[in-house]
């Protein structure tokens, strides 16, 4: 591109955008890319400051941003989603379902680090909804080498940079630990949390057993979920290392596999997640999921909805950010609970 008096830029194409921002009034482009200038649009493009423009200038060594910017989009699109129109080079990403965002970060943190292009998302292992904006892309300069954007596709190779995984409603089974449920000395106040909490991404509860604290029902409930079909098997309470807890010890001699008991998560850090032999997740929750406003299971819930499989290394990664501050006035998920560095 070359640099123009606005006067002397009749009958050039513009390279870039020319926006207007009045505030509280508007802010949006007055002229798009490829406008072609006209004696009529001199006095304009002076009013919104533009002594000087742009023009275009073919040249098969660079990129122009609105181009660039969609070179980035092709990179970072996945399933179940779309871009939105180029708009002052930026394209953004829009989400076709609801579902579980996840993110290749080496891809995105190496992409950003190339320079003069960028990649903005929300944090990825978090909920999202139909229509919800992912992620933007945009060069920074009005224009970029080839070279350095090739740079970015190779980088790209392999997956796109964001993906969406669809939560689907899911069959669940709930198991209440603990002889004082059991012997009705006092009402059930875990379960209508869960089925609330449940409800959210459109799952239900199917089938509800209470067990004494007994390893042996408690393990057999849970073997007869497993049987009967359930997507997914919730014990609430019984998770502590107090004798009388036998949770953990019941999901393990049905053969789970356990990925983690234990987590550096407050409030929940009592948490235990297995797989059954047959893959379905069984989890055991410790009694903070009843009254806290929100515990680890809000983090894992809607992971293990999508039919993510979870390792022991996602756990271990949520110390930083694992912390619930319990506010007053709970604006979960758009704090830091879940959000730590990387994550």
């Amino acid at each position: 591109m070359k640099m123009v008096r606005t006067e002397d830029s009749v009958g050039h194409m513009l390279c870039h955008d020319i926006t207007q921002i009045i505030p509280g009034v508007t802010k949006d482009a007055v002229f798009r890319k490829g406008h072609i200038v006209r004696e009529e649009d001199i006095p304009l493009l002076l009013s919104v400051g533009k002594e000087h423009l742009y023009i275009w200038e073919n040249s098969e060594h660079v990129i122009h941003e609105n181009d660039a910017a969609a070179v980035l989009y092709h990179i970072c699109k996945g399933n179940h989603m779309h871009g939105s129109e180029v708009k002052e080079g930026k394209i953004e990403l829009i989400a076709d379902c609801d579902g579980l965002l996840k993110i290749d970060r080496p891809k995105l943190h190496k992409i950003n680090a190339l320079g003069e292009m960028m990649i903005a998302s929300r944090h990825g292992d978090f909920p999202i909804k139909k229509g919800d904006k992912i992620a933007g892309t945009r060069i920074i300069p009005l224009m970029i080498e080839k070279e350095k954007l090739e740079k970015a596709e190779e980088a790209g190779k392999g997956g796109s940079v964001f993906q969406i995984l669809p939560i689907e409603p899911k069959k669940v089974g709930v198991i209440t630990t603990g002889s004082e449920m059991y012997k009705g000395r006092i009402k059930d106040a875990f379960t209508p949390v869960l089925e609330e909490k449940l409800k959210e991404y459109g799952s239900r509860m199917v089938m509800h057993d209470i067990c004494d604290d007994n390893h042996e029902m408690i393990t057999a409930a849970i073997l007869k979920m497993q049987k009967n079909g359930m997507d997914m098997i919730i014990c609430t309470g019984g998770m502590s290392v107090d004798p009388d807890d036998r949770t953990p010890l019941a999901i393990k001699n049905t053969g789970a596999h356990i990925i983690t008991y234990g987590a550096p998560v407050l409030p929940g850090a009592m948490f235990l997640l297995s797989y059954g032999k047959n893959g379905v997740p069984v989890i055991g929750l410790p009694g903070c999921v009843m009254y806290a406003k929100r515990t680890i299971f809000d983090l894992i819930l809607p992971r293990v909805l999508a039919g993510e499989r979870l390792a022991a290394s996602d756990f271990i990664s949520m110390g930083e950010g694992g912390l619930c501050l319990s506010c007053d006035v709970c604006t979960y998920p758009n704090c830091g609970f879940g959000k730590g560095a990387g994550l």
